[in-house]
């Protein structure tokens, strides 16, 4: 038998607690912790990894979008996947939720069965990108360092073609630069001190203005044009 996944749900109703808390044990795929505010949350979190959270949004003191925020800034959690579990069903709620980072979204009172689906669902994929990742990180790396010793060096003048003027905002040309050094996202972000999402959207705009579509072909377009520092 597998090892049950851990989950961490904060909500300050005990109601919400005991009834979650016992559904998903029941299914002994997982195992929960539970924490009635985002405070007793992070204390818990020092000496418990998640492989996924919930959390509710209305909590005294620190909210979940505080909570969320906290959790993001800090490595251990950047890409652990988060459900807010709420009675805020608004779309401008839903919207600011999915803005802080959260990963799904399910209004309260809700289906303890969907809640299960959700759950499968991200902890599936976060399994998917882990397993993946690895391979496809050292195989990035690999390329980045053939590509500069093809254009002459990580130190030569990489202008063998024309450059170009493409117009960077100062983080987009942060994350290119860290992109041509063969770091992975996660990298990026500890260095830059900012979340792994954040870095995934200025890759993708990177792609975007530079008409490419994956790393390798970004960090060659960007050695061979000089639009790295």
């Amino acid at each position: 038998m597998s090892k049950p996944q851990k989950l961490l749900l904060v909500d300050d109703e005990p109601g919400v607690r005991e009834s979650v808390k016992a559904y998903l044990e029941d299914e002994e795929q997982f195992e929960v912790k539970v924490a009635s505010n985002a405070t007793e949350a992070w204390d818990l979190l020092q000496t418990y990894q998640p492989d996924l959270v919930i959390s509710d949004i209305m909590m005294p003191q620190v909210d979940g979008y505080q909570f969320l925020k906290q959790l993001r800034e800090d490595n251990r959690f950047q890409t652990t996947p988060v459900i807010f579990l709420t009675a805020r069903g608004m779309t401008q709620d839903r919207i600011e939720g999915y803005n802080a980072g959260c990963d799904a979204y399910l209004p309260k009172p809700f289906d303890p069965e969907e809640l299960e689906a959700i759950i499968n669902s991200l902890l599936a994929r976060r399994s998917t990108i882990s397993d993946s990742n690895s391979s496809d990180w050292e195989k990035v790396a690999r390329e980045v360092q053939e590509i500069k010793l093809m254009l002459g060096g990580g130190k030569t003048n990489f202008n063998t073609a024309p450059t170009i003027k493409i117009d960077l905002t100062p983080r987009e040309q942060s994350v290119l630069d860290l992109v041509a050094e063969g770091l992975m996202n996660k990298e990026i972000a500890r260095r830059l001190e900012t979340s792994v999402r954040n870095v995934e959207k200025y890759v993708s705009r990177l792609f975007a203005k530079t008409d490419t579509s994956s790393r390798t072909e970004l960090v060659r377009y960007a050695l061979k044009h000089g639009l790295t520092n």
